[in-house]
C-alpha cells in the first residue's frame, strides 16, 4: 500500500493499469488486501494503452477488434467479479476516454489519494456503468477520495502533469508492457493480467 506518498520498507510491486480496462478494475478493487497479506507495498501507476495499441496498428481495444474475444472478456470479468461479490455493468461506450482520468490520478500521486480515486472511478465505470470522461463522474470520484476537484482539475491540466503521463506511458512501453493490468516486481519480472496478481505478489516477496 502507498501511505502518505511514501513507500514503506517492504518489497514493492508496480501496478500498471489503464482506467478503461475491465481487468485493471478487477485488480484495483482487490490488490490492497492481497498485498497487505503478502507483506508487499503497491505502487499505483496509471498509464494509457492507446499509444501502445496504436503502435501495433490498432485503432481501438482488441476486445472490439475481435468480437469473440470481446464476448468472452465480458463474460469472464463477470465471473471473476462475482467471486469477489461484485457485479460488472457494461458501460454504453467501451473503451472509454481515460485521458483526463489518468492526468487527474497523477496529479494526486504525492498527495496520497491516487489509490482511493482510482478505485472510486473503476467502480463508477464498471460497477455502475457511468462515463469516466464526464466531469461530474470524475469530480464525484475525487470527492470520494478526499480530494478537492476545484484545485485538482487545474493541476491536471498543467504541463508538468501532462508530461508526467506521457513519461509514464513511454516507460511502460520501454518495459515491454502491452496490456493492462501489468505487475512489475523489483527485479523486473513482468506479470500480465488480473489472474497473475497473486503470482506477482509472491514473486515480489520471495523473488521467485
Amino acid at each position: 500500500m502507498l501511505v502518505g506518498g511514501q513507500m514503506p520498507n517492504r518489497p514493492v510491486l508496480d501496478f500498471w493499469y489503464e482506467f478503461a480496462s475491465t481487468y485493471s478494475c478487477l485488480s484495483a478493487l482487490r490488490i490492497e488486501e492481497l498485498a497487505d497479506a503478502a507483506g508487499v507495498a503497491v505502487r499505483w501507476r496509471p498509464f494509457l494503452l492507446g499509444p501502445i495499441f496504436a503502435a501495433q496498428g490498432w485503432a481501438t481495444s482488441p476486445f472490439n477488434l475481435y468480437p469473440n474475444k470481446g464476448r468472452y472478456m465480458w463474460r469472464d470479468t463477470a465471473r471473476r467479479a462475482a467471486r469477489n461479490g461484485l457485479t460488472i455493468t457494461r458501460p454504453e461506450t467501451f473503451p472509454q476516454n481515460s485521458l483526463v482520468a489518468a492526468r487527474l490520478a497523477l496529479a494526486g500521486r504525492e498527495a496520497g489519494w491516487l489509490p482511493a480515486f482510482s478505485k472510486a472511478l473503476f467502480r463508477a465505470q464498471f460497477c455502475e456503468g457511468r462515463n469516466i470522461a464526464e466531469e461530474a463522474v470524475l469530480s464525484a470520484a475525487l470527492r470520494e477520495a478526499g480530494a478537492d476537484p476545484v484545485s485538482v482539475f487545474p493541476a491536471s491540466r498543467s504541463e508538468e502533469v501532462k508530461g508526467r503521463l506521457k513519461a509514464e506511458t513511454e516507460l511502460a512501453k520501454s518495459l515491454g508492457i502491452f496490456g493492462a493490468p501489468t505487475f512489475v516486481t523489483g527485479d523486473g519480472e513482468l506479470f500480465w493480467g488480473d489472474d497473475r496478481l497473486e503470482e506477482a505478489l509472491n514473486w515480489a516477496r520471495d523473488g521467485r
